[in-house]
């Protein structure tokens, strides 16, 4: 992620302003531009959610997700979409990008933005994405830095004091506890039937059901934290407050204006405004903090949060002397406290501690422990006691935790029985075996625990859901509550559902207990599938498990197919929007398989050299496969370093083709007839692309090369053997594989002579016009009888000669 060296330096990009700015929307358009890049965000939720954007974009091949407690990582990711915490420091990308930088004054996180506005740069280009009080202080810490002001696409007006009951459709009423919250909820339960819930405490899952369930209006109404803060994209019309002050992890205090116009600015979106105001239980707004939050007009930040990024580890006192290290610089302050600072004082005095932490790498080890997030938020005495079994462990025996001792921590959480607190408790817990099990060479079946933690997660998520619609959803209101299967031992016959045959499913849940899967949990199952759990035939149409989901239609190109979901009458706005987007990052998937995993639109970005962008233009268009002729003008243009990068991604420069090698290999060919006869809406021709050779009778001429085929005389030859051809007849020592290759391919007479003509072999022996005409004006007496009983015969003159000459090189076919 740092930047290397270059003779200039990266391009440093500034983009500060208010809510609704479109800023992270151009900050991933402009790494979509670039060949690799990496974005970091404040939440796992806010990171969740632009990975599925991108995903829809290029495919889950291409993209990374990093946060602490989920990995999505695929064997060659181009595009890294992490929390702050968890950008890779030792990758270098072209674009690196870190969002709302205005958090490296939060006096706890702080200290991890600062490092990142301090040391993380792209090779090409870096952007800082935040609010507009950090110019002066990105200013004078990067001076080199273009610094943008953005404008709000929508205007953003005070509307006074209202009543819950006179609260327009499409509103978010935000309160700063847990309690508040459900206090809330309940009250516009009862005067509008239906209201969904957003917490910081609620796992993604959880949090994605209920913001579905309010985008699609099966309720009109959220009650929400300030977790809306940050990063949720909602069609929210008005936001209301139902109090202004909060408690901060240290006392209890008055939001900051800059605070209340974070969150009053998710109202309005795109181009349509939106009101804020307050609920008539408060007083009203002063003028002042009003025009502050509609000017976008706020105090510049004047102090960041540091920390020492340089630890020593040859002790525990040595490093927590390092981490108090003070600041040199005027802008920055030490972070007064940290939970993993505390947990190292505390852990440092144990005795047990201070026997085993006394060289670097257990000193390192240790403060790995200690980052280790409390997610309980309870009593931080428990917490470390957690933290002092575990390093405890870790440094004993194999090195790793004991399975037992995990499993009898873990598996108290596995259970969905209980109300919404106690729910959620359970769902911070398993957060923090989530963490652990994601943490390299500390368990000894990793991806046993990462699965099993994530599966509890999930079921826990899914559980506290429909508790949360049981309490603050009327059952009039919901539209979805209706089950779509049941758990029986096998799918009703000729069921049509796409959710027949998961009812099997239900007891690999953990926790399910053979509960029936609701819209939601169908959904959220399609959107964390992998992709090879999804089945594409040589149509387009898309199973799940086994159930018909979607198909393809045709698009405007080869590259392009749109997307038809299957019992489309069945999905809400909120599940169909979800749905859709995890099918097209699948159908961007089988596109770049098709072209064999080339990066071509990143290669077409602007990052890129003219020739270079042609030349992937042309790729693209051929998905993995262009002639000579089209792109030999690109080639010639590039230099010797931009052919490497292209050679590296795949690119081979072939007789008869530029290709990507593995675009060449079945599936990829399998992929590209697919997506051919998609867009030709006709049926493959017989053959392709299983058969190596075909007449072309049966692939005409003008289809041969979309399906991946060359005609060559009277037969149309695949690429691949096309070029395995050209490159046995250009070699001095080929003809063993040439005559291999022919009796394999099965070619024989004037369709062999013809084909290894037009790929520069010999003229075939014995056929020289002249004795072509001699036998045209035989009579009857050059009968077979005459000559000895054997009609004259021509040889294919494909094979080189037995004097070891390669054809095309030089030697003629003997007399």
């Amino acid at each position: 992620m740092n930047s290397s060296a270059s003779s200039r330096p990266p391009i440093v990009v500034a983009e500060l302003g208010p809510t609704n700015t479109g800023k992270t929307y151009r900050a991933i358009e402009r790494m979509l531009e670039h060949g690799s890049g990496i974005m970091g965000f404040p939440l796992r939720l806010l990171a969740r959610e632009v990975y599925d954007r991108v995903t829809a974009r290029v495919g889950e091949g291409r993209v990374a997700l990093m946060t602490g407690e989920e990995k999505r990582l695929p064997p060659r990711p181009d595009y890294w979409i992490c929390t702050v915490e968890a950008m890779p420091t030792d990758r270098v990308a072209d674009f690196v990008a870190v969002d709302e930088i205005q958090l490296a004054a939060h006096r706890e996180r702080g200290h991890v933005f600062t490092d990142r506005l301090l040391h993380a740069r792209g090779r090409k280009e870096t952007w800082f994405l935040g609010a507009d009080t950090m110019r002066p202080m990105l200013q004078t810490l990067i001076p080199h830095a273009s610094v943008k002001r953005a404008t709000r696409l929508s205007q953003l007006r005070y509307s006074g004091h209202r009543s819950l009951k006179s609260l327009p459709p499409r509103s978010a009423v935000v309160a700063f506890s847990a309690d508040r919250v459900y206090e809330l909820a309940e009250s516009l339960r009862r005067l509008r039937g239906g209201v969904a819930v957003v917490l910081g405490a609620l796992s993604p899952r959880t949090r994605n059901a209920q913001v579905a369930m309010y985008q699609s209006g099966e309720v009109q109404y959220l009650v929400a934290t300030d977790a809306i803060g940050m990063g949720l994209n909602l069609d929210l019309n008005h936001v209301a407050f139902a109090g202004l002050s909060k408690y901060d992890g240290a006392e209890q205090r008055d939001l900051f204006p800059d605070e209340l116009a974070q969150i009053a600015g998710r109202a309005g979106r795109h181009l349509n405004d939106g009101s804020f105001g307050t609920l008539n239980t408060l007083p009203e707004l002063s003028p002042r903090v009003v025009s502050a939050i509609e000017t976008h007009r706020f105090p510049a930040v004047r102090n960041l949060i540091w920390r020492n990024s340089a630890l020593d580890f040859s002790s525990a006192e040595a490093l927590l002397d390092s981490l108090a290290r003070a600041p040199g610089h005027q802008a920055f302050t030490r972070v007064e406290r940290a939970d993993d600072f505390d947990a190292l004082k505390d852990l440092s005095r144990v005795p047990a501690i201070q026997d085993v932490a006394t060289g670097q790498d257990r000193v390192e080890l240790l403060w790995q422990v200690c980052q280790v997030p409390d997610f309980r938020k309870g009593l931080f005495g428990q917490h470390v006691a957690l933290l002092r079994e575990t390093f405890l462990q870790l440094t004993a025996g194999d090195g790793r935790l004991d399975p037992v001792w995990l499993s009898r921590q873990v598996s108290p959480l596995d259970d969905i029985s209980g109300d919404i607190h106690t729910l959620m408790d359970r769902l911070a817990a398993i957060r923090i075996w989530t963490y652990i099990s994601h943490r390299p060479g500390w368990l000894e079946d990793a991806g046993h625990w990462q699965e099993r933690t994530r599966s509890i997660e999930d079921a826990l998520g899914d559980a506290l859901h429909e508790r949360l619609v049981e309490r603050f959803v009327q059952r009039a209101a919901r539209r979805t509550s209706r089950r779509f299967v049941r758990a029986t031992p096998q799918p009703a016959s000729g069921s049509d559902s796409p959710f027949a045959k998961l009812g099997l499913l239900l007891s690999e849940v953990p926790g399910s207990g053979g509960a029936v899967l609701t819209e939601e949990q169908f959904v959220q199952r399609v959107v964390d599938a992998a992709h090879d759990a999804f089945e594409v035939d040589a149509l387009g149409n898309i199973a799940f498990e086994g159930e018909p989901l979607a198909r393809l239609v045709r698009g405007k190109d080869r590259r392009s197919p749109l997307l038809a979901l299957a019992e489309s009458e069945v999905w809400t706005a909120g599940a169909r929007q979800r749905l859709e987007r995890r099918l097209l990052a699948l159908v961007r998937d089988l596109v770049t398989e098709a072209m064999g995993g080339f990066p071509a639109e990143a290669l077409a970005g602007a990052g890129s050299s003219a020739p270079t962008r042609g030349l992937a233009y042309r790729l693209s268009e051929g998905l993995g496969v262009v002639s000579q002729g089209e792109a030999r003008e690109q080639w010639r243009l590039l230099d010797a370093e931009a052919r490497a990068r292209l050679a590296a991604q795949g690119l081979c420069e072939g007789h008869r083709f530029f290709f990507v090698a593995d675009a060449l290999s079945p599936q990829a060919l399998e992929r590209r007839c697919m997506l051919t006869s998609l867009f030709q809406q006709r049926p493959s021709p017989k053959g392709v692309p299983r058969e190596p050779v075909l007449n072309v009778s049966d692939v005409p001429g003008q289809e041969a090369r979309a399906f991946g085929y060359e005609v060559l005389g009277s037969v149309a030859l695949r690429v691949d053997i096309v070029e395995r051809l050209c490159t046995a007849l250009h070699h001095p020592h080929g003809e063993r594989q040439v005559r291999a290759l022919m009796q394999e391919l099965r070619l024989e007479g004037g369709a062999r002579a013809r084909v290894l003509r037009e790929l520069g072999g010999p003229a075939p022996a014995g056929g020289s016009p002249a004795k072509r005409r001699r036998r045209r004006r035989r009579g009857p007496s050059s009968s077979p009888e005459r000559s000895g009983g054997r009609a004259p015969t021509s040889q294919a003159g494909g094979a080189p000669d037995g004097d070891g000459h390669a054809p095309g090189h030089g030697a003629g076919p003997r007399s």
